[in-house]
């Protein structure tokens, strides 16, 4: 579910990343676009996949941003770094931005369900109480 969620939020990164370019420069709309994003895996994410978290909500908001802010900083380098110096240098003339901005939204996927799974959503690990002799109370 992770998976299909992150896909949804990828692919309205995209689009509105297409769309943010027509008013905005590649590399901020990749900026933008990536927040869109993150808005909705958050609240899906939230709803679908990681419902049973122990976490308050603020708390839930406060690290998904913290571990987005590593996401949005490896989609970044890798979107421009392609698009700006590697894709030109390769001649590559086939939607050059557009595969670097796929390649760059691909790469946090790992690094965010970690940070997601450990961080944000988290749940508490049930430790009994036992009495003085290790018997469950």
């Amino acid at each position: 579910m992770f998976v299909l969620i992150g896909g949804l939020a990828a692919t309205v990164n995209f689009l509105s990343r297409i769309f943010l370019n027509q008013f905005l420069s590649f590399s901020i709309s990749v900026v933008v676009a990536y927040f869109i994003g993150m808005c909705i895996a958050f609240t899906l994410n939230k709803l679908f996949v990681f419902k049973e978290a122990d976490s308050r909500t603020s708390w839930q908001a406060i690290m998904f941003v913290f571990v987005n802010l590593i996401g949005v900083i490896q989609t970044y380098l890798v979107s421009v770094a392609l698009a700006e110096w590697l894709f030109p240098y390769w001649e590559v003339a086939w939607y050059p931005r557009e595969i670097a901005h796929f390649i760059g939204i691909s790469i946090p996927t790992i690094t965010s369900y970690i940070g997601h799974k450990y961080l944000t959503f988290r749940r508490k690990k049930y430790t009994p109480i036992t009495d003085v002799k290790g018997d469950l109370k």
